[in-house]
């Protein structure tokens, strides 16, 4: 008799966050992006599916190790303080996994650790894919955009939510693999 083993998400052996960041609008994400009006860091929780290209500017540091590496939560809070940015907005591919853990991870070091009650820490509505669907306005604020590579993904999405396939949503579900 075999039995399978049901893989636990990436971040089941992590503490789950206490605090939750509020979200950023996408609009207003590509304002202060193509107006410069003011400063924001944005953090791409993506791995696996880095991939189609990326919010100009984004650093990437992907979710699975983001809890392990929380000395770099001290780093990234230096970064985003000394450059003075008013906005860190973490993302992933939909925003409703990766991206709200870890920026939670962040704000709570933000606020209980560097003690800082002002610095905006934040998810971005709809992720990068939510971006990319967002038209040419968006598509334009990114580097190493590849529409083949988006075109083919919702397509296949497409064919999975019809029928066959199982879409996945929510936090540590829609977001998790990759």
């Amino acid at each position: 008799m075999t039995t399978t083993k049901e893989e636990k998400p990436w971040h089941a052996a992590f503490p789950a966050p206490r605090l939750t960041a509020d979200i950023m609008p996408q609009r207003r994400a590509q304002m202060i992006l193509s107006m410069r009006i003011a400063s924001m860091l944005i953090i791409d929780v993506r791995r696996t599916d880095y991939e189609g290209g990326s919010i100009r500017g984004s650093l990437n540091i992907p979710a699975q190790g983001f809890w392990w590496n929380r000395g770099m939560l001290a780093s990234l809070y230096e970064l985003a303080y000394k450059s003075d940015m008013e906005w860190v907005v973490f993302t992933c591919g939909s925003s409703n996994g990766r991206a709200p853990r870890c920026a939670a991870w962040f704000l709570e070091h933000v606020r209980e650790v560097a003690e800082d009650a002002n610095m905006n820490i934040m998810v971005l509505e709809g992720g990068v894919k939510g971006w990319v669907k967002a038209g040419p306005q968006f598509t334009a604020l990114m580097d190493g955009y590849d529409e083949a590579h988006w075109t083919d993904l919702f397509a296949q999405e497409g064919k999975e939510g019809e029928g066959g396939g199982e879409v996945k949503t929510g936090v540590g579900q829609g977001d998790v693999g990759k």
